[in-house]
């Protein structure tokens, strides 16, 4: 009996070895890589911006793991396809802290979205870095592993009421806003903004994003007397019928506003080119044509690249979210390779002294208490229909 018991007991030993070997070697392939939760909107009414900033993402991925990958550890990017939906957005924030235990999440692409998901990475320790542009996503305090890429809102509604109001001289304004997240905060920022400028919209509504006839909101914008139009909305479906509206009313009143008026897809949209005319957009340096009918240097060499994947014709989506979504994960392989570490404290510590990170879209800077890294500086107004390859000459100044 004790000659059984002893072979019995290493019989046991030797499958019990032969498991935590097993599970060693699990865990040293999981090692191997650094996981990137990507939280985009590739469907849905505001899945423009996502499906291109996600060409931007790829290119980044795989230029970084050809390369030897981030402390030489691959990149296993996670993608998930959020629908532009707040509730599936928490959801899949939630798998991707708590199962998948990723090291990074980039987005969600909607301000909406990140409302519901930024307080949930916060609390799971998880660095973020956040692509929705309403203020309220950043806090160093409330969230202090939440960098953001993008620029805020307030600096695209600032940058259309300067336009508005210094170069173009309008004062009567019409807001027209959709009913999302980012459409409800953005229309209360604007009104803020004019408020402080002693200006008084003579309209303002807000609008579901798939309605598909604008014609009574811009007959009233018009009866109130507006003589600028200035909407906020991502929903290039939305703004392609406001133009519509507009150009069949044979009112051609100025509209300037969010960036997705310069989109391509309003293009497409519209019921006749000219539609687009008289329209204007806040945008970027990173993205504008010079004086001489060429983009910066960065730009043109990630427009380079690029194009082969995308069929080697013209990019027919706006480029900035393309070199946004690359800026990203570029931003997260900076943030590594100064730590030296994926822990998120020395993550956060190494963003918070992050200054003139040379991006494409922009040069980032953070600091312990800034959490929003694109520069005023970098801002600029832009024609809608002067696009070429995602990006736009400069509006007259």
């Amino acid at each position: 009996m004790q000659v059984r018991s002893t072979n019995y007991r290493a019989s046991m030993g030797l499958k019990m070895a032969f498991a935590a070997s097993l599970a060693m070697a699990a865990g040293g392939a999981l090692a191997q890589t650094v996981k990137i939760g990507w939280l985009s909107s590739l469907t849905g009414p505001l899945s423009s911006a996502a499906i291109a900033e996600n060409q931007g993402v790829q290119l980044a991925v795989d230029e970084i793991n050809k390369a030897g990958g981030i402390l030489g550890k691959q990149i296993e990017l996670l993608t998930r396809d959020t629908a532009g939906d707040p509730t599936k957005a928490v959801n899949f924030a939630q798998q991707l802290a708590f199962s998948d235990k990723v090291q990074f999440v980039i987005g969600p692409v909607n301000s909406g979205e990140g409302l519901a998901t930024t307080p949930i990475l916060a609390k799971a320790g998880v660095p973020n870095i956040i692509i929705g542009s309403i203020d309220e996503l950043t806090d160093a305090a409330k969230y202090p592993l939440a960098f953001r890429a993008i620029n805020t809102n307030r600096q695209w509604i600032s940058t259309a009421n300067a336009y508005a109001l210094g170069t173009l001289k309008k004062s009567k304004i019409a807001i027209i806003a959709d009913t999302s997240g980012y459409g409800t905060a953005s229309a209360k920022t604007a009104q803020e903004l004019l408020d402080k400028a002693g200006i008084k919209p003579v309209y303002s509504v807000l609008v579901d994003p798939n309605k598909t006839d604008l014609s009574d909101e811009m007959a009233k914008a018009r009866a109130a007397g507006a003589d600028i139009v200035m909407p906020w909305s991502a929903a290039t479906g939305l703004l392609g019928r406001l133009l519509n509206a507009r150009g069949d009313m044979g009112w051609n009143v100025p509209v300037v506003g969010h960036p997705a008026l310069m989109a391509a897809q309003i293009r497409k949209l519209l019921n006749k080119p000219e539609y687009w005319e008289n329209t204007f957009a806040a945008g970027y340096l990173s993205t504008t044509f010079g004086a001489d009918g060429k983009l910066p240097e960065r730009t043109q060499a990630l427009v380079d690249k690029v194009r082969p994947k995308l069929g080697g014709a013209e990019i027919d989506v706006l480029f900035w979210w393309i070199a946004m979504g690359y800026d990203t994960v570029k931003i997260i392989e900076h943030a590594a390779k100064t730590a030296g570490s994926f822990e998120p404290a020395a993550i956060q510590k190494a963003l918070e002294n992050t200054k003139e990170f040379r991006g494409v879209y922009t040069t980032y800077s953070w600091g312990p208490t800034e959490r929003n890294g694109f520069p005023d500086s970098n801002m600029a107004m832009n024609v809608a229909n002067t696009f070429k390859d995602g990006s736009f000459k400069l509006a007259p100044r």
